[in-house]
């Protein structure tokens, strides 16, 4: 049977851990409890050997040695006292006064009423905090729900607008008027504005009659509904119609949506001066969608919420329950009872607010964004989760053995055939290595991903969320490895029928071929619409990979940050991306010149280009947080990525010219600059680590892992892996095939690094949230709130 403490461990909102009822602080109080009952001088076991003459001696010494320790122990104490006292210039009767004090305070320390006492002060002291915790994130939530119903009565009388004048007129959106009651006649008085924040284009302009207008404008105002661009409605344009427009707020997250912001200035002046012959009311639908997506998405975080929140107060009753329980067996008592009726009276047990809330946003998202469908509400709001099923863990086993064999087989072979041998023909490895080191670091990154998904689940560290996954369609740790090791077993299935072709004298064009071909189906596969092979993960992929390449002009998520990231340490495979891009352009596989791309002038200076690129785009990601946040830490993160780039570009430089001397004093001094840089951000700001004033020396005061030694290794471990470069630096003599092998192996731990980076950076952003309770994500909505002046 499972321990309360394990479950609670297990279920307990992660973000939220310190609002939660300290049972283990409780449980170590109630731990005193029992030691105090116990007898101070407890009886010995009766012996075999019979009495003794001597056993009252023995009695009565024990008894004596015991009084004599305790008065010790307090004349100790109260020496300590007077001592300090002395030094004070203290004395007389106060001495006296506080050594009685002192003396009751050593009678009480050893009673079991004073440890009952501390138990139940510490007990009211954890209600109290959870009550005060249960109260504040009510609060918020209901204050949530009360402008989300505001922000859907705006989109539900907009849309109505927009039905009546589609009916009237299919062509154009004509005001209908009318004096009838407007959808949003049970608003609240105060003032909201709708705002365009990317260009003023969702318009509402009157040229209809101006008592028809009028009426219009309003039922709405009436309702709090400011329009801008409208200081006052007396105000009127030269043909004695009002001047009216209403924005919404949708976020510049795409390029789209970002060109349409930079050009609102210039939009706005035309925009706002209606047309001589033009439409009356025109709202563009499509704006209307962005704003029905984001309030559905702002209910269905609200209600997740108010779950984890329902969550809360069931585990911490049942915390004050089991604590109460073992209470009430060690001191003998029954004070549980009494005690608990306390408990469910309070404010966290007695508060049905957000039950009710619970109701009416089900209520609410199933007639609005369900069409009445319960079921359908219920996918959105409620998501099933994957459980993990034994039999993805079979096929693990399964291929991770087949990759065990196949690799084994495929060495002896390679050993045979002597492939590695410097004095052979270089083709081999001018076709098989850089394709097959593309698979095999994907491969590696996968597993490293694997370790971290498993190593972040164990600590737990929500993943999910600090990502913004769908916790239903997310990747498991089996999952990842599940693919690493199908992807590995294909990859050397495929090494191998190439060897064994090319050894028994195929066509030697046909045979390198496979390896491009292997490449081709490697590609469809990832693009693949048809929803199998983790259709879900895939696409998540294709779309962050997107926002990289377009960075700056995509809204910078922290999965996007964090994958041009994993990129950084991916350079040696996007350039054997480029060395195969060249190989089949080229079709070296057929004409077998394989220095065609060394020697060609667009290839090297393309390979510069291939070692800035995912220094740029992070780079370029940190520009748009800045742009979007105005915080200069991005502008010194963005500083890192460039000293990072040129130190790439001075190393590419070297390799070329080994023997210049100006190349190689400017590597080491580019190179030093960029990995102190880079050590200073990762332990620092990334890990949050190095704090000199912490209760843990020189790293945190909040850490996930027991053990303070791992954090000091991985500090040693990541300066280690960081200086990788100076293998380019100090030049081992080796052959090509040597050199090939010696890179391969350099671009291995620098993957490695980087899978042991990553858990340490979600840790430091896990503790982040936390210290913020921040377990539910907030949407922007379309609607802002304004003051009615």
């Amino acid at each position: 049977m499972v321990k309360f403490s394990k479950e609670l461990e297990a279920q307990l909102i992660p973000e939220w851990k310190d609002a939660f009822v300290n049972y283990w602080q409780l449980k170590k109080h109630v731990k005193k409890i029992k030691l105090s009952r116990k007898p101070k001088q407890p009886q010995e076991v009766d012996r075999d050997f019979g009495l003794s003459i001597f056993d009252p001696i023995r009695s009565v010494a024990k008894k004596v040695a015991g009084k004599f320790q305790k008065s010790a122990n307090s004349t100790d104490i109260i020496q300590k006292k007077n001592a300090r006292d002395v030094e004070d210039g203290q004395g007389g009767e106060e001495e006296e006064e506080e050594h009685e004090v002192y003396e009751n305070e050593l009678v009480q320390l050893f009673s079991e009423e004073d440890e009952v006492n501390l138990f139940f002060e510490k007990l009211d002291e954890e209600l109290d905090k959870v009550n005060q915790f249960y109260k504040s994130t009510e609060d918020e939530f209901l204050e949530r729900g009360d402008a989300l119903e505001k922000q859907l009565q705006m989109l539900l009388d907009l849309k109505q607008i927009l039905a009546d004048r589609h009916r009237k007129n299919s062509s154009s959106f004509r005001g209908t008027g009318g004096g009838g009651a407007s959808p949003l006649s049970s608003w609240p008085s105060s003032a909201r504005t709708s705002n365009f924040s990317e260009a003023p284009t969702e318009l509402l302009e009157t040229t209809t009659d101006a008592s028809e207008t009028d009426d219009v404008i309003a039922a709405l105002e009436r309702n709090g509904v400011t329009f801008v661009g409208a200081a006052a409605r007396s105000k009127l344009k030269s043909n004695g119609k009002p001047k009216t427009t209403m924005r919404i707020d949708i976020p510049a997250t795409t390029p789209t949506r970002m060109i349409t912001a930079v050009t609102a200035t210039l939009l706005e002046d035309l925009v706002n001066n209606p047309r001589k012959d033009g439409p009356a009311y025109f709202v563009y639908k499509k704006r209307i969608q962005y704003a029905e997506k984001m309030i559905r998405g702002a209910f269905v975080e609200l209600y997740k919420g108010l779950g984890l929140l329902k969550t809360y107060s069931s585990l911490n009753m049942m915390a004050f329950t089991k604590i109460l329980k073992k209470f009430d067996k060690v001191a003998k008592r029954q004070a549980s009872t009494s005690y608990l009726k306390g408990v469910k009276k309070s404010h966290f047990i007695s508060s049905d607010k957000v039950v009710r809330l619970m109701d009416e946003v089900e209520s609410i998202f199933t007639k609005h964004f369900a069409n009445n469908d319960s079921k359908k509400a219920m996918k959105f709001l409620k998501p099933q989760h994957n459980k993990e099923s034994h039999t993805i863990t079979f096929f693990v086993g399964l291929f991770t053995g087949s990759f065990v064999t196949l690799f084994t087989i495929y060495a002896i072979l390679a050993h045979i055939a002597g492939i590695f041998n410097s004095n052979l023909d270089m083709g081999y490895m001018e076709t098989v290595y850089p394709v097959f080191s593309i698979f095999t670091l994907l491969s590696l990154h996968l597993f490293m991903y694997g370790c971290n998904l498993y190593m972040w689940k164990g600590t737990r560290i929500n993943h999910n969320f600090i990502f913004e996954f769908s916790s239903s369609t997310a990747l498991k740790y089996r999952d990842a490895f599940l693919l690493c090791t199908t992807f590995m077993t294909a990859v050397v299935g495929a090494m191998i029928v190439h060897l064994l072709l090319r050894a028994n004298n195929f066509s030697r064009s046909k045979v390198d071929a496979i390896p491009g071909a292997l490449l081709l189906i490697s590609f469809a596969v990832l693009v693949c619409p048809i929803d199998m092979f983790y259709r879900s993960t895939r696409f998540c992929f294709i779309r962050i990979m997107r926002n990289i390449f377009f960075s700056p002009l995509y809204q910078v998520l922290l999965v996007d940050s964090f994958m041009a990231d994993q990129l950084t340490s991916q350079i040696p495979l996007l350039r054997h991306m480029e060395t195969t891009a060249c190989y089949l352009l080229a079709r070296s596989f057929q004409t077998h010149q394989y220095d065609t791309c060394d020697s060609g002038r667009a290839y090297r200076e393309l390979s510069y280009v291939i070692s800035f690129l995912p220094y740029y785009w992070r780079a370029m990601q940190c520009a748009r947080r800045w742009f979007n946040d105005s915080d200069k830490t991005n502008l010194a993160n963005m500083g890192k990525y460039v000293s990072a780039m040129v130190a790439a570009g001075a190393r590419i430089a070297y390799a070329r010219q080994p023997h210049n001397h100006l190349w190689l004093c400017t590597v080491l001094v580019t190179s030093v600059v960029a990995t102190m840089y880079q050590l200073y951000w990762d332990f620092v700001r990334d890990w949050g680590l190095l704090e000199p004033k912490s209760k843990n020396p020189w790293l945190r005061d909040q850490l996930v892992l027991k053990r303070k030694s791992i954090y000091y290794m991985s500090i040693a471990l990541n300066v280690v892996l960081r200086v990788a470069w100076l293998e380019t630096v100090i030049r081992f003599r080796a052959g090509k095939a040597e050199k090939k092998m010696l890179d391969f192996f350099m671009a291995s731990l620098e993957v490695i690094r980087r899978g042991h980076w990553n858990f340490y950076r979600l840790e430091n952003e896990q503790l982040t949230n936390a210290g913020k309770f921040r377990a539910v994500k907030e949407v922007p909505l379309p609607f802002r709130e304004t003051d009615s002046d």
